[in-house]
């Protein structure tokens, strides 16, 4: 009956990565669990086929990957010169992205909200619009890139406040946002190309990304941590019977209860609050701080 059927000395002799697989699930197992316990007669879902319970497994994957299972996602690569890095393949939103030291302590790079790349549209000596044989409006291929972006990664910053330029950075020297008060460079998202531009003073640096995908794109990839297990089987149960037509709906709110619930203590037990570290750290508080 017991979850573990390799030996120990397979499981640390192979060298076979990555470890720790234990505190997983996979996704079949959990669609064969859901069917063993919630599917059946005189069980709250009599009948339903496996296809049903998989698009909701698949589903309910998705939406947990985004907010409540821990993003184990990176990407390390050193800027090249066009200061600008492809999103990976299975790219949802990011979390964060640094650049590493020569000490290896990351830094973290800001996003700058106020630039864009928009179409940059080609003009006469005149201002006007240019057009081809086709009455089509010309513009900038998408690899030569706006003005606007080219502006925003020529941008430099520096660690002196005495030459820092803070015009450039939204405000005076004594009116500066304070987002933008900080040396560490910054970056801007092209959602629509997949690319993401970095300040000039990122150049060769090792950048990092941090970011969350959906748990779907490859068949590896499709597992759930244990300490989330039962939200998705709540997840799943209270997302076929709020589909179904002859469902009681006092039925489904209590399973959007349940559901609710167990996400909710799903977060709690992933957030990986230890006593120990909390009260180290609460220990730093009654430190005098000289001046």
């Amino acid at each position: 009956m017991g979850l573990i059927t390799q030996t120990a000395q397979l499981y640390y002799g192979t060298g076979t990565l990555p470890y720790g697989g234990y505190q997983f699930i996979s996704l079949v197992d959990v669609i064969n669990n859901f069917r063993v316990a919630y599917v059946g007669e005189d069980k709250i879902i009599s009948k339903i086929s496996r296809a049903d319970i998989k698009f909701h497994a698949m589903r309910g994957l998705q939406e947990l990957s985004f907010d409540t299972f821990k993003s184990c996602k990176s990407l390390e690569i050193e800027v090249p010169p066009s200061l600008k890095m492809t999103l990976p393949q299975d790219y949802v939103n990011y979390i964060k992205l640094t650049w590493s030291d020569a000490s290896g302590i990351e830094h973290v790079i800001y996003p700058a909200s106020k630039t864009s790349n928009p179409t940059s549209v080609i003009q006469d000596a005149l201002g006007n619009y240019t057009f081809d044989g086709s009455g089509n409006l010309l513009t900038q291929p998408v690899t030569i890139g706006s003005t606007t972006l080219g502006n925003f990664n020529s941008q430099s910053t520096t660690t002196d406040s005495d030459d820092l330029d803070w015009d450039d950075v939204m405000g005076t020297k004594y009116g500066i946002d304070p987002q933008y008060a900080q040396s560490n460079g910054s970056f801007y998202i092209d959602d629509c190309l997949g690319f993401i531009h970095f300040s000039s003073n990122i150049a060769g640096k090792t950048v990092i990304l941090k970011y969350i995908s959906d748990s779907l794109g490859t068949d590896e990839e499709m597992k759930v941590h244990k300490m989330a297990e039962e939200a998705m089987y709540k997840h799943i149960a209270h997302s076929i019977l709020n589909t179904r037509a002859n469902v009681d709906r006092n039925v489904v709110a209590t399973f959007k209860k349940e559901r609710s619930a167990a996400i909710r203590n799903a977060k709690i037990r992933l957030s990986n609050i230890k006593l120990e570290e909390i009260t180290q750290i609460l220990r730093g508080k009654s430190k005098w701080i000289k001046h």
